[in-house]
Formats: C-alpha cells, structure tokens, sequence
C-alpha cells in the first residue's frame, strides 16, 4: 500500500503548532496537521459550575466546532440545537484535558477550551487535543503571571494521534481519504508516561484481532511522543508548567525539624520554611491531642499561604508519668522550646522511677493540608526507655534522654538511623505510602 502523500506508514502529517495565535485570549495556538487547521484558544473566568460553588476546586470545559468553510461543502453553524458530533467532540477534549490538570489548585475558576476547525482533512478532534493542551499551558503562564493561581496545576502532558488500518496495513495518524476507507479506525489520547486516557476504536470495515491492536498502540506512542515534542517546542520557556516540582510549606520554624522533614521528602517536593513561604503568624496550639495539634497548624499554613502544608505536632509520652509530657512537650517546663529546662524537670519527675517502669514513647502526628481541600493525617509512635543521664550529641529536645531499643538514645543515632527509626520517620513512611498511591499531591 502506497498513502496519498507517500509517507511511511508509522509517519505523522506534516505538523506545525503557532503559539499565540489569537492575541485577545489566556491562551492560544493554530493546530496544523497535513490539511487540518484548528484553532485552540483558552479562556480563564472567575467562579465555577454549581457542583463545585465552595469547594475550592476548579473546572476545565472545552467547545469544539466546525467552520462552515471547513469541508468541501459548506456546513451549517450550530443553532440552538447543537450538531451532535460537535457535542459529543467537545466532551471528549474536555474529558481529556481535565485529565492534565490538578483542579485543586485552579482555585474557583473555570478554563474553557474552544477549539474551531477552519479546515478539515481528518484527525480534527485529535488536533483539537493537542493543540488545546498548548492553549491551555499557555493561559496557566498567564494565571501564575497575575496571581490568579499560586502554582501550575498541570500534572500531566497530554496529547493525541489517530490510526488506523487502511489496506490492511496498520498506519499513523490517518487524513481524510484514508479515514473515509479505513477498515479500523482508532483515537488515542494519552500522557506523557503512556497512559490511556481514552481509546476510541471501531471496526468499520471488519473487525480487528489482538495483534493488529497491538501495531496501532505502538504507532500511536510513537506519535504521540513526537507530538509532545512539538507541543514543548511550541511552548518554549513556558512549558515549564508542565508539572513543576510542588511546593510544601513546613508548618514550622524549628530547623532540627524543618531539615528532618527536608531530608525525607526533598526529592519530592520543593521545601519551605514558614519564614520563606511568608507565613509569620501566630499559632495557638490549643488542640488536647497531636492529632487536633497537627491539624490547626497545617490548616493555618496552608490558608495563609496558599500552598500545600505539611505540620508535625510531636511529644514525649511518659508512662509512669500518666503520658505526661504529651501535647506540652515542647513546653513542658514553662518556657517553649528550651530544652535544657524541660530535660531538667523531667528526670527530677522521673529520678526515684525504677528504670524498668520508665517506660516511654515518641509519638509523632503528620497532618498533610491542601489549600481548600481535605487535610490527611499519619500517626508514628516509637517505644523506649528514659534513661537519668544524656548520652550523644546529635538531636534535639529530649532526644539524649530517650533509648530505643537498640541501646542507642536518639541523640547517639545518625540522621540515617533516626530516618529510619523514628517517631517521625514511622508517621512519614504512612505518608509515603500515602502519596505514592495519590498521584495528585
């Protein structure tokens, strides 16, 4: 079989992307691909559909019309009653493109994609998803540039191709001839690890076996790479929306804790202070447990600053003491924060306990706070004995006093064991496991 501009069967189009194609919108390109044309523009309005009014997350929505010069024979513009291909087009850019975005972090505004057809040769609704996924990076740059947004809710790249089976042969990115005799005909929409966000596929001349499949999934993830090529070339500097690495502000101004916390998730997330986040607010721990600790001061961060937060609310609990210190830890002697008083005080409570009922756990609460979003919590409890006199340098509070069962307090263990071993390090690997199953945070 021999296609109509003589490409090689596993060849896009010719494919050309301009960005800023129309000045007056958020974001915009004209989608080139063979004989198709479309152009994508992205507009951005304040408030949100009904379901959504309170919640603080946004919504994405796409529009998707035909031309009436777009074909050979002129087509009629949509009335009041909307041509049904048209609409069913529409849902599947919009489905697709919300696929791309993180709606949490849009704030209660609405994105709408239109996405106009001036000339059709086929592959029009593909075009529209690509080149809609340009239109939309473009109009996040310009919501981060205006403070609209705090960060970039494009947690995926998008993209899409179609294939087919003409002759027998399976073949990339169809035009409209081959389309019309295609014997299968398929639309693929994927991300940039290869996922499937949609397949839509038919056997319009007979059906297809397993195998053939197979070609046309890896004809479409071929082109589909090459089109995020362009899609990034297009974009220039500005495709550094594309999921940048996050924010997490950590809800406290303790070094020792900040750099524990730092060395866990570092790779993850980009780290901050509450001092560099501009948070310098006041917060009354008034909660009677760590849990209710944990919660106001993520919650407080993550409102003020408008980034996601993490707090850790974590004590000393002493058996024989009734788990005293608990949530006044850190206060414990009167003075927040000074540690020598507070170690003080409580070996003097503890200096006629036999050591046998000095029984003790570190206790560490972890409370994962999204800006007008849910707040999760993660428990780490780590068991031990108090011993009367401090051993090791390393640490903090009551970390000299405090002996795991490895016979080394926590001011004896290296950052590494403490990461592994900890009151804190035990609640982080939950929130770990957490994340690693939540793709969005």
């Amino acid at each position: 079989m021999q296609r109509k501009d003589l490409r090689a069967k596993n060849a896009l189009r010719k494919t050309n992307i301009v960005s800023g194609y129309v000045s007056t919108a958020w974001g915009s390109c004209l989608m080139e691909t063979g004989g198709t044309r479309v152009i994508c523009t992205a507009s951005v309005e304040k408030g949100v559909p009904p379901f959504l009014k309170g919640t603080g997350e946004g919504w994405l929505t796409a529009e998707y019309a035909m031309l009436p010069a777009s074909t050979g024979q002129r087509k009629r513009r949509d009335g009041v009653k909307r041509d049904s291909r048209g609409v069913e087009i529409s849902r599947l850019i919009g489905r697709a493109l919300r696929a791309a975005v993180d709606r949490s972090r849009l704030g209660e505004n609405t994105i709408t994609i239109d996405c106009d057809v001036l000339e059709a040769d086929g592959g029009t609704r593909t075009a529209a998803i690509t080149g809609g996924f340009v239109a939309l990076c473009l109009a996040v740059d310009r919501m981060l540039a205006e403070g609209l947004i705090r960060e970039s809710p494009i947690v995926h790249q998008v993209a899409a191709v179609s294939a087919g089976i003409v002759e027998d042969v399976p073949c990339l990115d169809l035009c409209y001839q081959e389309d019309s005799l295609a014997q299968v005909d398929m639309n693929f929409v994927m991300d940039e690890k290869g996922s499937f966000i949609e397949l839509q596929g038919t056997g319009e001349g007979r059906a297809f076996t397993g195998e053939e499949l197979g070609a046309l999934v890896q004809l479409a993830s071929e082109g589909i790479a090459q089109l995020m090529a362009k899609q990034r070339q297009a974009l220039g500097d500005r495709q550094a929306v594309i999921d940048p690495r996050r924010i997490l502000v950590i809800a406290s101004n303790n070094p020792h804790k900040i750099g524990e916390l730092k060395a866990m998730l570092g790779e993850r997330y980009t780290i901050l202070g509450m001092a560099e986040a501009g948070f310098s607010g006041d917060m009354e721990e008034t909660g009677e447990t760590f849990f209710e600790n944990a919660v106001i001061k993520a919650e407080a961060v993550s409102a003020a600053t408008g980034y996601l937060a993490l707090a850790d609310d974590s004590g000393l609990q002493v058996d024989a003491l009734d788990g005293a210190p608990g949530v006044h830890s850190a206060r414990y002697a009167g003075q927040h924060g000074d540690d020598k008083a507070n170690n003080d005080l409580l070996i003097s409570n503890l200096k006629h306990v036999n050591r046998e009922d000095r029984t003790a756990q570190f206790v560490s609460v972890l409370a994962l706070s999204r800006p007008n979003g849910k707040t999760y919590t993660f428990e780490g409890v780590c068991p031990g004995v108090i011993t009367l006199a401090p051993r090791g340098t390393a640490g903090f509070g009551y970390d000299p006093y405090f002996e795991f069962s490895s016979g080394k307090t926590f001011a004896q263990m290296s950052q590494e064991e403490k990461s592994v071993f900890s009151h804190r390090a035990r609640a982080m690997q939950k929130l770990q496991a957490f994340l690693n199953e939540t793709a969005q945070l």
